[in-house]
């Protein structure tokens, strides 16, 4: 059984930093392709980042060069630092494990204040 947790969420001003951690367990990863996902208030769930089983990387465009995503694969743990932040980031934020099938967390808290 699969089992994702995130954390690392919280409050934080406009222009600060925040790095949100995944932790898997249930198995090994280093096959899955992994990714960061969240959702607003009122809107739909959305890409962040994601990170492939061989390590490439792809971002949304409204957080290219400020988010950054990577992976411990001995410690089966993934991260996105989370620099210049804005008010429009706030939102829950999700892990998401690709192995044939979707893994997803339980979502946590991100507020920017302006």
């Amino acid at each position: 059984q699969v089992q994702l947790v995130e954390s690392g969420g919280g409050l934080v001003q406009a222009g600060g930093s925040l790095t949100l951690s995944c932790a898997a367990s249930g198995r090994t990863f280093r096959s899955f392709d992994r990714g960061w996902h969240r959702q607003a208030p009122g809107k739909e769930r959305e890409f962040v980042a994601a990170i492939s089983r061989s390590g490439g990387t792809a971002y949304a465009d409204s957080v290219k060069g400020r988010f950054a995503i990577s992976r411990d694969n001995a410690k089966s743990t993934m991260y996105l630092q989370m620099n210049s932040l804005k008010p429009e980031d706030t939102a829950i934020y999700y892990c998401n494990f690709r192995y044939g099938a979707d893994y997803w967390g339980q979502g946590t808290q991100v507020t920017v204040s302006s």
